[in-house]
């Protein structure tokens, strides 16, 4: 599968010096209602795994608000790994791994990963495919351990239907870059983790009419 590099509309992460960190607004508005929802299902101790971190910004948030789990970056792109390396080396954290190369739309991935407690998704259903997302959930099953949890955020539509203007304006933009991405139904979304092996156990209501749902590993 190809890899995908989000539009500009899509992912706004700025540079912010000559350190390589990049800098995205809305990740640093949501990590704090992130970190109150991953602390009702992170495990006690163990290994957490973050897909497509992005910046940087939330693995940080998420090993400085939980700080017995070992939290483990990933990242496709040259320039957001090094972002957040960047990140990790300014947070003085140890509890936060080196961040791995990890294309997770490519099939097979899952079973390259030691089993983690928690797998942590923010705001990346939308910018690919639905067969994409598919192998996602398929192969972020296969890498839980038993009874470990999978947390998805972003921008969902409900029950087929847009939750406000803005949403639909900003699926038409992006379908408008790649018209095989855009917003996903919640719906289709439990289904389809169904099939791959997680239990839906619960939606929590998030700011800018976003959803965080916690899945289980059957």
């Amino acid at each position: 599968m190809k890899v995908r590099v989000p539009t500009p509309k899509a992912s706004v992460a700025m540079a912010t010096d000559e350190s390589n960190k990049l800098y995205a607004p809305s990740a640093s508005r949501n990590a704090g209602v992130l970190c109150d929802v991953v602390a009702l299902v992170a495990p006690k101790n163990g290994d957490a795994l973050e897909i497509a971190s992005g910046t940087g910004q939330h693995i940080v948030a998420f090993a400085a608000a939980i700080p017995a789990v070992q939290w483990h970056p990933s990242e496709v792109e040259a320039t957001r790994l090094r972002s957040i390396e960047a990140y990790v080396h300014d947070s003085e954290l140890s509890n936060i791994s080196a961040p791995i190369t990890l294309n997770a739309t490519q099939v097979g991935w899952g079973e390259t990963i030691a089993p983690k407690g928690l797998i942590i998704l923010a705001n990346l259903l939308h910018l690919i495919s639905e067969i994409e997302a598919a192998t996602v959930l398929q192969e972020g099953a296969r890498a839980l351990a038993p009874s470990g949890h999978f947390c998805i955020y972003g921008p969902f539509k409900r029950d087929g239907e847009f939750t406000s203007d803005g949403d639909e304006r900003f699926d038409s933009d992006i379908r408008a870059a790649d018209s095989e991405v855009g917003y996903k139904d919640d719906a289709w979304i439990k289904r389809t983790a169904q099939n791959a092996g997680l239990d839906f156990m619960d939606a929590h209501e998030m700011p800018a009419n976003n959803l965080a749902l916690i899945f289980r590993k059957s």
